[in-house]
This record gives C-alpha cells, structure tokens and sequence, in this order.
C-alpha cells in the first residue's frame, strides 16, 4: 500500500511540475521517497533500547517506539542518542531529496523537503524492519518544521511547548504541531502540491495520537515529569 501511494504521489508531482523527461523524474522521485522511508525506518528509541540497553522500548509504558515514552520508560543520557537519531535522519532524507531533485533539474527545495518529510514520517511511524511499529513523528516532524521555514517552526513549536509546559500534556502539544503544520504550510506556501504534502505530514501526526486523543478526552492521559517512570508507567 505504501508503494502504491508513493507511486500515485510521485506520478503527480511529476504532472505538475511538468517535466519532459517522465520516466528518469519519475524513478528520481520515487528513488527519493523510498532513500527518505529507510532512513525514517531507523528508529532510534528502538534502536538504543535493543542494541545499547539489550531491551525493547515497545515492551515498556505505553508500547510506543517514541522519545517520550522512551524517556519515561529508562530516562538516561541515552535519551539524547534517540533525540540525535530522529533529528539526523530527518535532516539526511531532506538534503538528500533536495540534492537528487536538483540532479534532475528540479530546484524546488521547499518542495522536496515537505516530499522527504512526509516518506520520512511514514518510516518513522511504519518502520518495515521492526514489525511496522514504530513511533509518532513529532521531533522528526518537528526537524522539517525548521528545515522548511523559520515562521512554520515558530507556528509548530512555538504551540507545542506552551501547551507542554502550561499542561504538562506532551500529547496536547503534539496534535497542536500535528494540527497546525499544514494550516502554516498554506498559508505561507499556496502551492497546491506542497499544501498537500503539509496535510499528508500533519494528518500523520494526528493520526498516530488518536489513543492519546481518547485518553485526552476520558481524563486517564498522562502527564510528563521530569523524573522517569519505573516498569509500569504509561
């Protein structure tokens, strides 16, 4: 189904942009898409609970492969390689979309940067190499905030902590950046094919809160603190 989507998406960006040569930008894109997934597939809360701590973060708290629960669950300076690991391969997949495209003779970064990101969250959340479990895309997400533009990030993250801090509800502030991502995508980019790509990043996002969403609204969510929770915390 995956491939199926990046196929119908890639062949879409290719009619809009109106390129001659439609096989070579078509593979490109797609070559992209898929480079961007990989990279998103290498999680790093369960790459350091499995390979550094010899355990699996899925089997902890609230069985999510994220930061926070990774946090919650072992806390530790080892949370910093997860928050590295979900920064970097965000960065990577968009620098190394804007690159290939630019190959093709596509200099639209903007464009290639939501396109990476959207592949990268899918990997993230679907990783094929752990079971397509994986986690929910807000510091990936937030990473292409800032790679795109200043004023999306101020938007994404600027929502995200004041409604951390003043509830210590890390899920409300994630929908807040799930939520507005694609209403700051257009109105500073009215670009059709970017608006939908703004959408597709921030539908994810809320998409993977929707227990949180449930707990949120029966009053059971959990509220962050700074000091780790043992075996049993959710």
């Amino acid at each position: 189904m995956i491939a199926v989507c990046v196929i119908i998406l890639a062949a879409a960006e290719g009619l809009y942009l109106g390129w001659v040569n439609g096989p070579v930008v078509l593979g490109c894109i797609v070559l992209s898409a898929a480079a961007a997934y990989l990279l998103g597939c290498s999680n790093g809360a369960v790459l350091v609970s499995k390979y550094a701590l010899r355990d699996d973060v899925r089997t902890h708290g609230s069985g999510n492969a994220g930061l926070t629960n990774f946090y919650r669950s072992f806390g530790g300076p080892l949370t910093l390689l997860v928050i590295l690991s979900d920064v970097l391969k965000m960065v990577l997949a968009a620098y190394l979309s804007v690159w290939m495209w630019r190959v093709i003779g596509a200099d639209s970064p903007v464009l290639a940067k939501y396109w990476a990101g959207v592949w990268c969250l899918v990997g993230h959340m679907f990783p094929c190499m752990f079971r397509f479990k994986g986690g929910k895309g807000i510091l990936s997400g937030g990473t292409i905030a800032i790679m795109i533009d200043w004023r999306v990030a101020l938007v994404v993250w600027g929502g995200f902590l004041l409604l951390t801090i003043l509830t210590r509800y890390v899920s409300l502030g994630s929908l807040w950046a799930g939520a507005s991502f694609p209403f700051a995508t257009w109105v500073l980019y009215p670009d059709p094919v970017i608006v939908v790509l703004g959408f597709l990043c921030g539908g994810l996002v809320v998409w993977q809160h929707r227990a949180n969403i449930k707990r949120l609204l029966s009053g059971t969510e959990n509220k962050f603190s700074l000091h780790h929770k043992k075996e049993g915390g959710t």
